[in-house]
């Protein structure tokens, strides 16, 4: 039934608008003027950042710069690494939105994997490297495609133009001295992910070109009338494939992309996510669904506030306002506009979190997690849009 349902509504769609996937057009979400390439040339400055965190450590290990002064550095470089690319995307013209949001989550990643590989250089100067070695043997899968390699690196050879590179583009935001590794790339394995990654990307241009775009369009006069029968009429017919792209991206990213870059670099660690769609709770969903984010999280915000005496919710909520700070930033700089209401909204996630774990449990829980995931995404879509089109379409605010 579900099938038929959405083959109908795809159908509909074709005949309504026609074929309306173009895929020349996607370069132009990218670049607005051919001759100018701002989010290009902001992503090779983040190597300016990168090197200067190594060369801060590298005077740390060497005795030649207090820990104190090392610490203000640091602190000073990773605001640099939020807010040069965010005054740049906010004075540059040239910079199209989608350009902003992929050069702003390069610096976003920037800055959670610099901030780990300074808090794991200073553990290991502060003489706890046997215990976050023995942590890490612990925690680390014995299998990994194969037998993991045992050669280990100790402090300070690991501060090398090498070890920080392949920490940068490997597929995690925690920092190792020593990571586990696979002996040998699978070549059927990659192709197959490969295969994937060109399937799903192109399989994404066409459905949001064909299917949310005139949606979303078809959407804006209702919210200009107010006219709330049709604005929810719209929405639920945005929730269908909002959802379908979301859940197509999510595989794109989490399983193909990111063991396509782990299989190239033989990285051993390929939990990217966990069995997010059994979720009771919306805790254990965000817990799953993203697991080099939590892992970061846990290891260099929640954990730091435990042992310092701070209360679990406290710390719990400080983590949500981290996460709807860097969502906020990764849509309101693009879009030039900040939406209070956004920011609020990733709050609900707190209260809505308690009391789904409080009154609703097993398959009521699941489907009030999968509920809040199909009306929220497009919920945040349609709104941001709105207020994307009447700032720089209508002139009004």
């Amino acid at each position: 039934m579900l099938v038929l349902s959405n083959a109908r509504l795809f159908l509909e769609n074709l005949i309504k608008y026609g074929i309306l996937v173009d895929p020349i057009q996607v370069i132009s979400l990218f670049l607005k003027d051919p001759y100018s390439w701002p989010s290009l040339c902001l992503v090779i400055v983040a190597n300016v950042f990168a090197l200067a965190a190594l060369h801060i450590e590298k005077r740390l290990a060497a005795g030649s710069l207090a820990e104190r002064g090392g610490a203000v550095l640091h602190t000073l470089n990773l605001l640099t690494i939020l807010c040069f690319p965010a005054l740049v995307v906010l004075a540059v013209d040239s910079i199209t939105p989608v350009g902003a949001v992929f050069s702003l989550s390069i610096h976003t990643i920037l800055f959670l994997k610099l901030y780990s590989y300074k808090d794991v250089n200073r553990w290991c100067r502060e003489g706890r490297q046997a215990k976050a070695a023995h942590a890490q043997a612990a925690s680390r899968p014995q299998k990994a495609n194969g037998d993991v390699s045992t050669s280990r690196v100790l402090y300070p050879a690991n501060l090398t133009y090498k070890d920080l590179y392949y920490f940068l583009f490997a597929p995690t935001l925690c920092y190792e001295l020593n990571f586990p590794r696979s002996p040998r790339i699978r070549k059927r394995f990659l192709l197959r992910r490969l295969f994937e990654m060109l399937f799903f990307i192109q399989l994404l241009v066409g459905l949001i070109q064909q299917w949310m775009v005139p949606t979303i369009q078809n959407s804006m006069k209702p919210f200009r009338d107010m006219d709330y029968s049709r604005i929810i009429e719209r929405l639920l017919k945005l929730a269908v494939p909002n959802h379908l792209i979301w859940l197509i991206f999510f595989y794109w990213f989490f399983h193909s992309t990111l063991n396509v870059i782990a299989e190239v670099m033989q990285f051993g660690d390929r939990e990217f996510y966990r069995d997010w769609w059994n979720s009771e709770t919306v805790t254990y969903f965000w817990q799953n669904w993203n697991i080099p984010v939590h892992k970061w999280c846990l290891r260099h915000f929640y954990k730091p506030m435990i042992k310092r005496g701070v209360g679990k919710c406290t710390a719990q909520t400080a983590v949500f306002l981290a996460s709807a700070f860097f969502h906020e930033y990764l849509v309101s700089v693009p879009l030039k506009m900040f939406r209070l209401w956004a920011f609020m909204g990733m709050m609900a996630q707190i209260p809505l979190a308690w009391i789904v774990g409080r009154f609703l449990q097993g398959n009521y829980g699941n489907a009030a997690v999968w509920i809040s995931l199909i009306i929220g995404q497009p919920i945040a879509v349609l709104m941001y849009v709105h207020d994307y089109y009447v700032l720089n379409y209508e002139g009004s605010p």
